[in-house]
């Protein structure tokens, strides 16, 4: 309720100034489905998650391995023995769990993947939805693709991501 109290709030706010405004919105996510480079970076991105989820999976298959076999000797193994594969075992999952965080935590290997391909491609089309706000005298564009419900109704008219795409050169 609170969340539907400044929504509203905000539109009254917003609409008493609208009077000399000019807003505009895009979408994003229809943006960059339209740009081909885009799409060829989310295919290099999936391949390498791929790649790095299955070395991961391989090598949990292995500990899993090394502990059913551990399991099955070790009533042949004196203490000492035991707990010198107790602690290979151990320290085999720390390692994974190591490689896992590097490739996919939070400034993983993966992020910074996404950084090099797709930042740049959003920098373009901020880029151009910059220039088109400032050339049309908009105050505001809005993004359909990230406003979580906060837009209730949008004019078809007023959606500038298709002159986007053919500032970028695309259709």
């Amino acid at each position: 309720m609170k969340k539907f109290f400044l929504v509203f709030l905000l539109s009254l706010i917003l609409n008493a100034f609208s009077y000399s405004q000019k807003f505009a919105f895009v979408d994003t996510d229809y943006i960059l489905n339209n740009v081909p480079t885009y799409e060829s970076a989310k295919e290099q991105l999936e391949q390498v998650s791929k790649k790095w989820q299955k070395e991961i999976e391989d090598k949990y298959k292995e500990i899993e391995t090394m502990y059913k076999k551990y399991q099955t000797e070790k009533h042949l193994f004196s203490e000492e023995m035991r707990i010198q594969r107790e602690n290979e075992i151990v320290n085999s999952e720390k390692e994974v769990k190591k490689l896992q965080k590097k490739y996919f935590g939070k400034d993983g290997d993966l992020f910074k993947k996404r950084q090099d391909l797709i930042k740049p491609i959003q920098d373009e089309i901020y880029k151009y939805i910059e220039e088109i706000a400032s050339e049309g005298d908009f105050a505001i564009i809005f993004d359909t693709a990230t406003s979580a419900g906060s837009i209730l109704y949008t004019n078809p008219k007023h959606d500038k991501s298709d002159e986007i795409l053919q500032k970028m050169g695309y259709k």
